[in-house]
């Protein structure tokens, strides 16, 4: 199931989403050491990138250990996007992306109240200039996230996946929800095949993967070429470990609440190795992922919430680690 995007061969097909606010630098090292072989930046967004907005810089940055990563863009100008593309070639302030995916998927309002996002779904033209002219911007693999449609109604993913290969896309990652649905079930694993079946470039499903057998029902059932997964790994990056265990026929030793919260020590140091003291606050979500089902942490886990300090946070984390062995 080796997959070929420029010059990476990813053996088994395992990405990690561009999650807003979840998929920084620190938590795409700790899953990329569970096996993730492809990881994908936080949304960026092509006209900040325009305006050289800071902040942006720093979702687009890419360290050496984090390579390769892909830098996923959001807009709905085709000069804007390409533009930004090539630029972020040359100036992400660390390594270069390895490829460039173009978010035609997010569904949250402010995203597509701006025509950008899955509300390209609805504007196949728009978004065929949009990956026909950043696949001329850059010499990378560039690839295109869509959802099944946007609504019942509107599903076009084969249609509209066509389109993407028709206009230069190295692979389409399918979202098996819709628009409106937004992040609710049930996720439509048959537009997922459909896709797969209509594409001869590769395809990466997406949604719905919590734990290895989905992974493998997904892939058994639509045949693509990879798994993306998403919140699935939020407080789980051990999930790559356990899907690539499967895929492999290796036994798989779910981690225990020691090395759980170990491995949430470790995030919340390496966030604070990037983001300096704004990472307890970041932190705080990640904590009760971690901690989400651990004997004796639901006490805790409001003082985590609350928690302003790198010594508290560890604190903390010591002491569920310790009660809920």
């Amino acid at each position: 199931m080796a997959i070929k995007l420029g010059n990476i061969e990813l053996q088994h097909g395992l990405m990690l989403a561009p999650m807003a606010g979840v998929s920084d630098q620190a938590f795409r090292l700790l899953c990329r050491e569970y096996g993730a072989e492809l990881c994908f930046t936080e949304m960026v967004s092509a006209k900040a990138v325009q305006y050289r907005d800071k902040k942006t810089f720093a979702l687009a940055h890419i360290g050496k250990s984090d390579a390769p990563c892909a830098i996923q863009l959001f807009g709905a100008e085709p000069d804007v996007v390409a533009q930004s593309a090539s630029f972020l070639m040359q100036h992400t302030g660390g390594e270069a992306p390895c490829s460039i995916d173009i978010n035609m998927g997010c569904p949250v309002r402010k995203i597509v109240s701006n025509g950008e996002g899955s509300a390209l779904m609805r504007d196949p033209e728009l978004a065929g200039q949009i990956i026909r002219q950043t696949v001329q911007a850059v010499s990378v693999p560039v690839s295109v996230k869509i959802r099944a449609g946007w609504d019942e109604t509107s599903k076009n993913a084969v249609s509209f996946a066509l389109m993407a290969q028709e206009n230069g896309a190295a692979f389409v990652t399918v979202h098996g929800r819709t628009r409106s649905q937004m992040y609710a079930p049930p996720v439509d694993w048959d537009i997922i095949k459909q896709v797969k079946e209509a594409l001869s470039i590769p395809v990466i499903g997406n949604g719905g993967v919590f734990c290895a057998q989905d992974a493998l029902d997904l892939l058994a059932y639509t045949k693509c070429d990879g798994v993306m997964v998403a919140r699935g790994a939020m407080g789980n990056p051990f999930l790559f470990a356990e899907i690539k265990a499967a895929l492999t026929g290796k036994h798989y030793e779910k981690p225990d609440v020691d090395e759980r919260m170990k491995t949430a020590q470790r995030h919340l140091l390496l966030m604070l190795e990037e983001q300096n003291e704004n990472a307890i606050l970041e932190f705080r979500k990640h904590a009760a992922w971690y901690t989400k089902g651990i004997r004796g942490a639901a006490a805790l886990r409001q003082k985590l919430n609350t928690a302003n300090s790198k010594e508290e946070m560890i604190s903390l984390l010591e002491e569920i680690r310790k009660t809920g062995a």
